[in-house]
């Protein structure tokens, strides 16, 4: 009888997670080592006050990955939560506190395009459909890749593709030279700000991130963001997954070309595999011997990070008017937030935030009449993390928001916590204290991003945002199948 393989997973993560449910359902015995006390990485979920907060992912797109995924099992989205579709998909909050609702109907958009820029519901049109074959082109061809060599994508569908998918020009040239109105040019540029990179120097293909976001819509599973994270526990306790809490992994023992166990509170377990979903360069440099890391500490320095955050999360004791349930304040000058993020990484002098109010959709997340609010401000990652700086930042957007709400929200806090660059760290190990993972510039696309398996040991191998596809939801969830997909491959 041939022994069941066993394979080690490090981290509980979207990627993590998919990946364990992925491998236990071929057949192979999976642990999951989790640091924390709860499972679920960064899309945590945490309660105080009656409220109950998501720690990290707000956004719902692309949701046929998700569906995608539990049809691997047989199940549905349905089986495990209510997802509703959000309209207005979001709001964004100009200067002068002048607002633009984004509606979820594609006919309702391009008349409201057309009453801020006469003639740009055609060009809209004409967009979202470039945006659109991008988007099938994006989801089918590229990201289901291992990207371990150029030679994965010398296919004719590809090469064929390959100007119509704009990869050498930029998204903000292709937005700004058919709509001229600034408010639409941001709102359209919005969606790559989290990519890791201004939208000058992002190439046109990530457009496809406003197909997900303008055609496909902005959707909410009641409950809050961790029913993800419930659902996809489920599945994978359903196929045997074994999880480990509070299981830092501080070591990866090799020998001989492979990774032969972890070790865990201090005592060694052997596996036939290793999958870290957790932070990849943390688990290249802390974990293992350096003559087994896959990069050098010169190679990492010089990758270009998607941002960290600065996040309040906010229990208010009364209903908020104004307030949908996702909100972009646009109110400062959104290229120079951008320039000191990317280009001379400082704490921002006038940052853009968003505020998400899941408690205008979901009566769960929130004791009655109350309001729960969560505000992240995008920044450059490796800041010195001083709470002074929060408190700076956070009375800053208090008073914008009370203005905007035509209310006092200060006095009405309940609950109130910060978590930044220092937490991302301390919290995830994450690299420089990101919060997205490894920005999605052409230089690190595909097969030059971080490769999925280590070069030295046959058996370590590694899934999450630092690697492919890239940062969000949807592609580690992607990335974890796509990495358990290829270990059954190998022989073990």
């Amino acid at each position: 009888m041939t022994k069941q393989k066993s394979i080690a997973i490090i981290g509980s993560g979207f990627s993590g997670l998919t990946a364990a449910a992925s491998l236990a359902q071929a057949g192979v015995h999976v642990e999951v080592f989790e640091k924390n006390e709860q499972l679920g990485g960064r899309a945590r979920q945490f309660r105080a006050e009656g409220f109950s907060f998501d720690m990290g992912p707000s956004w719902y797109w692309m949701p046929e990955v998700f569906e995608n995924f539990y049809s691997r099992f047989g199940k549905t989205t349905k089986d495990f939560y209510e997802l509703v579709r959000l309209d207005p998909s979001y709001q964004v909050i100009f200067k002068g506190l002048e607002t633009i609702k984004i509606p979820a109907s594609l006919s309702e958009l391009y008349k409201l395009f057309e009453s801020i820029e006469p003639g740009s519901a055609k060009k809209l049109e004409k967009f979202l459909k470039e945006a659109e074959y991008k988007y099938h082109v994006g989801m089918n061809e590229f990201v289901w890749k291992p990207s371990l060599s150029i030679f994965e994508f010398m296919d004719s569908r590809i090469i064929s593709s390959f100007f119509k998918l704009q990869m050498l020009s930029s998204i903000s040239k292709q937005i700004r030279s058919n709509f001229k109105d600034k408010r639409l040019q941001q709102i359209l540029e919005f969606p790559v700000l989290f990519l890791g990179e201004k939208p000058q120097n992002t190439p046109a293909l990530y457009s496809l991130m406003n197909f997900a976001d303008l055609s496909l819509g902005t959707w909410y599973p009641k409950g809050g963001m961790y029913e993800i994270v419930k659902a996809m526990l489920s599945i994978c306790r359903e196929q045997g997954v074994k999880f480990h809490t509070n299981a830092e992994v501080s070591k990866i023992n090799a020998a001989n070309g492979r990774a032969n166990s972890l070790v865990v509170n201090g005592k060694a377990l052997a596996f036939d595999a290793i999958i870290s979903s957790a932070d990849y360069h943390h688990t290249d440099k802390y974990l293992l011997d350096k003559e087994y890391a896959n990069y050098t500490d010169q190679y990492w320095d010089k990758r270009k990070l998607a941002p960290s955050s600065l996040l309040f999360y906010l229990g208010v004791n009364k209903r908020l008017k104004n307030l949908k349930h996702h909100n972009l304040f646009f109110v400062e000058d959104f290229d120079q937030h951008a320039e000191q993020i990317y280009d001379n990484p400082q704490w921002p002098d006038n940052p853009l935030f968003y505020v998400c109010n899941p408690s205008k959709t979901d009566d769960k997340v929130a004791p009655l009449n109350s309001e729960n609010i969560f505000i992240l401000i995008p920044i450059a990652t490796d800041l010195k993390d001083l709470k002074e700086k929060h408190e700076y930042y956070f009375d800053r957007i208090i008073q914008v928001l009370e203005e905007y709400c035509e209310d006092n929200i200060r006095e009405n806090i309940v609950y109130k916590k910060s978590f930044s660059v220092s937490d991302f760290k301390k919290e995830y190990h994450s690299y420089k204290g990101n919060a997205y993972g490894l920005a999605n510039t052409l230089r690190q696309t595909a097969f030059l991003k971080p490769r999925i398996r280590n070069k030295k040991l046959s058996n370590l191998f590694y899934t999450g945002q630092l690697t492919v596809p890239g940062p969000g939801v949807p592609p580690s969830i992607v990335s974890g199948q796509l990495v358990a997909d290829y270990v059954l491959k190998q022989k073990l």
